[in-house]
């Protein structure tokens, strides 16, 4: 990978892109409330879990297939894998933090690169932001496995900064714990480059019942 694509990755990923992620918590507000997650240790089996088993998995899987439909111009393809998106969200508050924040990034994206226009506006549904992710990837020509990396690397750096502030955890832990996952992001990256349409499934019946609890939840910071 270049230097433009290194900086063109960085910049999607960075956590002060104006997509909303700061705002999400998916669920994990819930899990701290009832000490489910209490400390580094629970925290770190959590993550893990969901980048072995969750729908971090599909939802990475979904976004190099929505690269994959922008490289060789698939608008049919691109609707299909959105909708795909859509389905696979298991609660409304974590659909909506897709759509959200897929609007967001598609409203950037179009600001930085106009032409992506053609893209987004082929979706009849809203833009999930696994998919306009992948969309703004394949533009910006960012090596696939490079994509997943950075997508997985963002959505852990989100809940790690939430869950800083929710137990609470020191930043230097934060930062232990995210250097603690990388064997494991790199690992999950590697399976999602092999996995098959047929393979893309997950075992979320946690993640589900959390945004649900959440749902509900008297007082709370997140959005979901």
């Amino acid at each position: 990978m270049n230097n433009l694509n290194l900086l063109r990755l960085l910049q999607i990923t960075n956590t002060a892109l104006p997509v909303g992620a700061y705002s999400y918590s998916e669920g994990l507000e819930s899990l701290v409330e009832t000490h489910v997650i209490h400390d580094q240790t629970t925290l770190k089996h959590w993550l893990e879990q969901e980048l072995g088993y969750g729908a971090i998995r599909v939802e990475a899987a979904i976004m190099l297939r929505g690269y994959r439909a922008t490289e060789v111009g698939d608008l049919g393809a691109l609707e299909y894998w959105n909708n795909w998106a859509k389905a696979a969200r298991e609660t409304a508050e974590l659909r909506e933090q897709s759509w959200q924040m897929g609007h967001a990034l598609r409203r950037l994206g179009e600001k930085l690169e106009p032409k992506l226009s053609e893209e987004f506006n082929s979706l009849s549904q809203f833009c999930s932001f696994a998919i306009g992710f992948g969309i703004i990837a394949a533009h910006w020509e960012i090596e696939p496995s490079a994509a997943i990396l950075g997508y997985l690397h963002s959505w852990a750096t989100n809940l790690i900064s939430a869950s800083v502030r929710l137990i609470p955890l020191g930043q230097t832990i934060g930062q232990q714990l995210l250097s603690a996952l990388q064997s494991a992001i790199v690992k999950t990256s590697s399976e999602i480059l092999t996995l098959s349409d047929d393979d893309l499934s997950s075992c979320g019946w946690g993640l589900a019942l959390a945004s649900m609890a959440h749902e509900t939840q008297y007082s709370r910071l997140f959005r979901s």
